[in-house]
């Protein structure tokens, strides 16, 4: 399971180059390079992020999210070109769009209270009124898609029991609905064939081993559709226009994840797309003559196009310096849309004919009193770890660090969250900001992160805040070995589980890092684990074999860091979401407690109005200014350090 949240600025948790130290050809300090002003946190967050989309009956319009308010809402962009029109004016709440209907410009949104992640669903009509599909307290929705004929659309809700989804089906007129699917095991739904025939479904064994189950929603059966023994990933994506093939990822016999077809009725299986890294995702488009496959090259999104039929590749519009992140396809298949990052720089919404003309730009996120080559590019950088192990990551140098005679500088580990997540090279503030105001910054993926073939991603398996920690601990040499860190100024930072690794790491290996920065991190397993949200409490058996019994009290205890918080001698800064239902507020006020009885500085912030991440730019604002004082503080201070006590 991973604790994760949407792909914006954000964040996760349980969301379940080679420097000799080092390789990478620029990290040397060199000549001088041009003067890049310093920034406020108001610049950086002064970007207008864009997010998700569909495109409206006929193709003029873009459906997406954006803050430009400093609350995500929904807006349509006029394909060809134009300011964003407001569809909805939240000023509290996030509206994240799902899709417009069909034959009209109505639409579906989801929104939660808080951040507490209760996700309703929404539809938005013509005139501006608004109706709760999923009515109800203490309920959670999922928005399933349209049906093969758009007369109908499918939610799952979790209203009958807490912890099973039950599917509805609701018609596009009226939206009566009614029930087509009660999930009586637990196993979630990962893909529902066009003609509404059958149902995908992903059992998970644990975090190593998952089967594809099939369920005919004529005859009321379920088929196992992978027996297999021993540790295999299956994992269901798409069905196939003609509802006769499910497209599914496997591990089997391999490192990496690659893509099969299965043939419903004759059983045969092909290999579709096996490159060297994990397929991601795959999906067709509304008539079956695209599909569209997502791989994880290296932390990187590799975008892929192919004819479904052929499986010849499409050629994609290529844009200097910049990737793909995800595409969409227009209902008649004669456009797409997608977003393009240049490392460093905020995501940019593209539209183009598939026939294919020059992609047009709809979006210009960035500040205007920003110029694009004043943001760092993360640069993939490998190093040996403690038992020469190769662990990769995404490293963001200053421009100053590379003139000559420059002093060394600080330096932050960000470690991710997950476990089992990944960092990524992708806009993000935070890092942006303290990069700007003369920080390194190293996004360590650790062992145990996803990406790099199955073997690395178990290799942290009940060993939480043990090797992985290691990891980060090593990556502290790779980090001098550039010449320009400073070995007495390096921090350690994360969020979700990436919290947990920066108290673990005051707790376990508390000479280590000058300073720890933890964005709701797990200080007490034996709570989280025992309060986990009843729709991630069904994963139980993928959450023990990634960190250990749930009763086993002791072992637990002994990865917790507040039941070692007595090791605390460096300064902790803490930062939590009031309604965090993953991480509980209760986390984070006993390891403050505990840890300011121990006589170090400790500085705490709590958000009220926030989840499980930070949404709402007022907080976020206050967040990454707080970060970057406390940084300052005990990492460039001229007295260095705090002392060991």
């Amino acid at each position: 399971m991973k604790f994760a949240t949407l792909r914006l600025p954000v964040l996760g948790l349980l969301g379940l180059a080679l420097l000799a130290g080092c390789q990478a050809s620029d990290t040397a300090p060199t000549e001088v390079v041009r003067e890049v002003p310093q920034y406020s946190i108001v610049e950086f967050l002064d970007i207008t992020n864009f997010a998700r989309f569909s495109f409206s009956p006929d193709n003029s319009k873009v459906l997406v999210t954006s803050d430009r308010t400093g609350v995500f809402n929904a807006y349509a962009l006029p394909v060809d070109g134009g300011e964003p029109v407001a569809l909805t004016r939240s000023e509290k709440e996030e509206v994240i769009p799902l899709s417009f209907f069909p034959a009209d410009e109505r639409f579906l949104y989801s929104s939660d209270q808080g951040g507490n992640e209760l996700i309703h669903i929404y539809v938005h009509e013509l005139d501006g009124t608004v109706k709760d599909l999923t009515v109800g307290e203490g309920l959670r929705g999922r928005y399933l898609g349209f049906t093969g004929d758009d007369r109908s659309f499918l939610i799952s809700t979790n209203e009958r029991s807490g912890r099973h989804f039950d599917i509805y089906e609701y018609s596009v007129d009226g939206y009566e609905r009614k029930l087509i699917y009660q999930d009586d095991v637990g196993f979630p739904v990962t893909a529902i064939s066009p003609d509404l025939r059958y149902l995908a479904l992903t059992r998970v064994v644990d975090n190593a081993n998952r089967d594809i189950y099939l369920y005919d929603l004529e005859a009321k059966e379920m088929e196992l559709l992978t027996p297999n023994e021993g540790d295999i990933i299956h994992h269901a994506l798409a069905f196939s226009h003609d509802s006769k093939s499910l497209y599914f990822v496997t591990d089997k016999d391999s490192e990496f994840r690659y893509l099969v077809r299965h043939d419903l009725a004759s059983g045969a299986r092909q290999p579709v797309v096996k490159p060297d890294w994990d397929v991601m995702h795959a999906r067709f488009s509304k008539h079956g003559k695209y599909l569209v496959v997502n791989i994880n090259n290296d932390a990187r999104n590799e975008m892929r196009l192919y004819y479904a039929a052929s499986m010849e590749k499409v050629a994609l519009p290529i844009l200097p310096n910049a990737e793909i992140i995800s595409l969409h396809i227009s209902r008649d298949e004669s456009r797409i849309a997608f977003y393009a990052s240049i490392d460093g720089s905020p995501q940019e919404l593209f539209v183009c004919d598939l026939a294919c003309g020059e992609p047009k730009r709809l979006t210009r996120s960035l500040s205007p009193k920003m110029a694009d080559d004043d943001l760092v590019g993360g640069q993939v950088v490998r190093f040996k770890s403690f038992d020469g192990l190769e662990i990769p990551g995404i490293l963001y140098t200053p421009h100053k660090a590379k003139q000559a005679g420059a002093a060394k500088l600080p330096a932050l580990v960000w470690v991710h969250g997950g476990p089992g997540g990944q960092s990524h090279p992708e806009y993000y503030p935070l890092i942006q900001f303290l990069v700007n105001h003369g920080y390194v910054v190293y996004a360590i993926n650790h062992r145990g992160s996803s990406g790099y073939g199955k073997t690395f991603s178990h290799l942290d398996d009940r060993d939480h805040g043990g090797s992985n920690l290691s990891d980060c601990v090593a990556s502290k040499r790779m980090l001098v070995d550039t010449g320009y860190v400073d070995p007495e100024r390096i921090g350690i930072i994360g969020q979700s589980y990436g919290g947990y690794m920066v108290l673990a790491a005051l707790t376990f290996q508390p000479e280590e890092f000058a300073a720890g920065i933890d964005m709701f991190g797990v200080a007490n397993w034996l709570r989280t684990l025992k309060n986990l949200p009843p729709w991630l409490a069904v994963r139980r058996k993928e959450l023990e074999k990634e960190l250990g019994d749930f009763d086993d009290v002791e072992y637990l205890k002994s990865i917790s860091p507040l039941f070692h918080v007595q090791n605390i001698v460096r300064p902790l800064m803490v930062l939590q979401g009031a309604n965090d239902p993953r991480v509980l507020m209760a986390e984070s006020d006993d390891i403050v407690a505990a840890a300011r009885a121990n006589g170090v500085p400790v500085e705490y912030i709590v958000f009220e109005d926030e989840g499980h991440g930070f949404y709402k730019r007022r907080n976020r604002e206050r967040a990454y200014n707080a970060i970057l004082d406390f940084a300052d503080k005990y990492l460039k201070g001229e007295g260095g350090p705090v002392p060991l006590t």
